[in-house]
């Protein structure tokens, strides 16, 4: 039963990721609601980049050690304690989401809505049947799986990125249906630690947003650790008395493939339709996202939109951007800033990792404008040599008319460190002679993989003006 009294708040968060860090000292003498219907903390914190990459690094540990006998390092991996690595992520992960919670529960001016809530009017909300009305509402409410509607999906046990993290113990042969970024890290995660692991994708590639290159090196390498089954129709699954059954029918022909655990990862959608938006007049895009302008504001007054609901990025980083820059609106609005405009970093934390920001040759290509584009070996550096790597790369995406990088893809040991160089560089706006000739370069370190590359990007350029 609904009350019939509406509460009235200066300012909504729907939302407790970074949402939550909108609220600062401007808002102390303010009426604050948070809306949560979930865990404190948000995707990241909860189910996503942080507990990911804290069973990342002992995957990368275990993965070590099938590799040493080349380098004359006798090394041997014994197993994974699974449940004890559970034990310990969330040991730290819970405590802190928890903590979150009371905190905000703690301030005298904020109200924590633990329920579900959804929109009922403009700038109003009903939540767990109480309505509540905002002068300024920040939705913050993030994305979900989806879940693909495949025969007999409803009828078998199957886990998400929001369940795989917490199984009691590692999988005997896990199967994983989609080829992005989830299904890539898991796929790491869980074939280092000793599952055998079954990638069934729809597309001829995995990874496929990233630069053709990068996209087909990483199916390579992962089609030498992994049964990857590209080219796919899931035709249907089913429960069997040890775990599921999934029929494929792809490029080599139909198969059933038996595993015990089976892990749905293609691909997330906004929370948007949760929310009832239509119903506070707010606006969305085909695929579900809020559609904001360059401030974050939706189509309704007083109401702002970050992070994967509004579907620009659905990066952590980014999304703690838009909360600097919306909860500088919120405070100041003669003075709105814009939200971050520029070619949004990201990385993939598989092995090899993938690190990549601005345009892929692909992009390049469709724009119709001049470009070149170099690829650099991680061999032919010094370090890389060391390591006698021979799967890293650098390619990079260049303007001859202007000299700028437009677009970085590293795929290699520690890409998502080696590509912030060339954020860096872009973001600031050096050319790619600056970058590569307006500072040392430490030498024999891996970084000088850019450096080279760079340099090999401004001999195309001087090639590109030679022959115009």
């Amino acid at each position: 039963m609904t009350d019939s009294t509406t509460i009235d708040y200066d300012l909504i968060i729907i939302g407790s990721g970074s949402g939550n860090s909108i609220i600062g000292p401007e808002h102390d003498h303010q009426r604050v609601a948070i809306v949560e219907r979930g865990v404190f903390g948000g995707t990241c914190l909860n189910r996503g980049c942080i507990p990911t990459k804290m069973f990342v690094f002992p995957a990368d540990l275990a993965e070590h050690t099938r590799h040493g006998e080349r380098y004359g390092i006798r090394m041997s991996f014994d197993g994974a304690d699974w449940p004890s690595m559970v034990r310990r992520i969330f040991g730290r992960i819970d405590p802190i989401a928890e903590g979150g919670r009371q905190y905000r529960h703690s301030l005298a001016n904020v109200d924590v809505f633990e329920h579900t809530g959804h929109f009922v009017g403009e700038r109003e909300l009903e939540v767990g049947g109480q309505r509540i009305r905002g002068t300024q509402v920040v939705i913050a409410a993030g994305a979900r799986t989806f879940v693909p509607d495949v025969p007999g999906i409803d009828d078998v046990p199957f886990h998400t990125s929001d369940t795989i993290m917490r199984l009691p113990k590692l999988p005997q042969h896990l199967i994983i249906l989609g080829g992005g970024f989830i299904a890539c890290e898991m796929a790491h995660v869980f074939g280092s630690l000793g599952s055998a692991v079954t990638i069934v994708a729809r597309g001829h590639q995995l990874m496929r947003s990233e630069d053709h290159d990068v996209a087909a090196r990483l199916t390579e390498e992962f089609q030498q650790r992994f049964d990857v089954v590209l080219g796919s129709t899931v035709e249907g699954v089913r429960m069997t008395a040890d775990g599921v059954v999934v029929n494929v029918n792809g490029s080599d022909g139909p198969r059933h493939i038996e595993g015990d655990v089976l892990l749905v990862a293609t691909g997330r959608v906004p929370n948007s339709d949760h929310l009832h938006v239509a119903a506070g007049g707010i606006e969305v895009d085909g695929n579900g996202a809020v559609i904001v302008d360059a401030y974050g504001r939706t189509s309704s007054p007083g109401v702002w939109a970050i992070g994967d609901i509004n579907g620009r990025h659905q990066l952590k980083h980014m999304a703690n951007g838009e909360a600097r820059v919306v909860r500088h609106n919120l405070a100041n609005p003669g003075d709105l800033h814009v939200l971050d405009q520029r070619p949004a970093p990201h990385a993939v934390f598989s092995s090899p990792q993938i690190g990549a920001v601005g345009r892929t040759e692909h992009e390049a290509v469709a724009s119709g404008e001049p470009f070149c584009a170099i690829t650099h070996a991680y061999g032919d550096a010094a370090y890389g040599w060391a390591m006698e790597d021979s799967t890293g790369f650098c390619k990079l995406i260049g303007d001859p008319r202007t000299r700028m990088v437009t677009g970085a893809h590293v795929i290699g040991y520690q890409a998502s460190i080696i590509v912030q160089l060339l954020v860096q560089g872009m973001h600031l706006g050096n050319t790619a002679d600056e970058m590569a000739v307006g500072q040392i370069w430490i030498h024999p370190a891996l970084s000088e993989v850019v450096e080279q590359a760079l340099l090999k990007l401004m001999d195309a350029f001087d090639a590109h003006d030679a022959g115009r």
